[in-house]
């Protein structure tokens, strides 16, 4: 009789790949865009084959680190934006919620959208564009959908809102990647410059009637 749960080597290989991403992510939290995969593998106590094999090379293992970190960071903007809070306060709070989380993590941040910086030797030729370019694409769609959910945007509400969902994160892409190499301001004055740059025609739309609203 076949069986629909998953195996002990299922959950044995899910819970070995998790173990190799936290030591990815520890190396990572050191070394920044020059993590290496010996210096990965080194940190997980296996050679760098074993690795390989889990991942296939340094890109895999990009991919799977992009995924596990855009996960928690959609968690996260999707929790500011549904706060119970007026809407300029949750426009606030979702550009803060980005730019804290590469505050508190610069170097997991540029080894995910500056991984060529620390390329060397073998892994030479990461290219930073075929890798990071998907991770905002996932970003800017997933924005797109909450915006469509909550502001009604008129006849071309869905079409909109995908630009808008682009537009935003190419916004806090670009303008937090300049912050975090400068400094010229507070995390606070970024914010606030940004919600009034995006405040015009959000503050003007209706809510989506019988949604959560925005």
């Amino acid at each position: 009789m076949e069986t629909t749960g998953r195996t002990d080597q299922e959950r044995s290989a899910d819970r070995r790949r998790r173990e190799l991403l936290e030591a990815a992510d520890r190396v990572v939290l050191r070394d920044g865009p020059g993590a290496s995969m010996n210096a990965i593998a080194a940190e997980a106590g296996i050679t760098k084959p074993i690795l390989y094999r889990h991942f296939g090379d340094k890109g895999g293992l990009y991919k799977a680190l992009a995924v596990r970190h855009t996960d928690a960071l959609l968690d996260a903007l999707r929790a500011a934006l549904d706060a119970p809070a007026e809407r300029r306060e949750r426009v606030e709070a979702t550009l803060d919620t980005y730019l804290a989380a590469i505050e508190a993590n610069p170097q997991v941040y540029r080894f995910l959208m500056h991984p060529a910086e620390g390329t060397s030797g073998g892994e030479a030729g990461f290219d930073v564009g075929l890798h990071s370019a998907p991770l905002l694409r996932r970003l800017g769609e997933e924005l797109a959908k909450v915006i469509e959910e909550r502001v009604d945007l008129g006849p071309e509400s869905a079409l909109l809102a995908r630009v808008w969902g682009h537009g935003i994160v190419g916004m806090m892409h670009a303008a937090g990647d300049w912050w975090l190499g400068e400094r010229p301001c507070s995390r606070a004055q970024l914010v606030q410059s940004l919600a009034d740059l995006l405040w015009g025609r959000l503050a003007a739309a209706g809510d989506r009637v019988g949604g959560p609203g925005f």
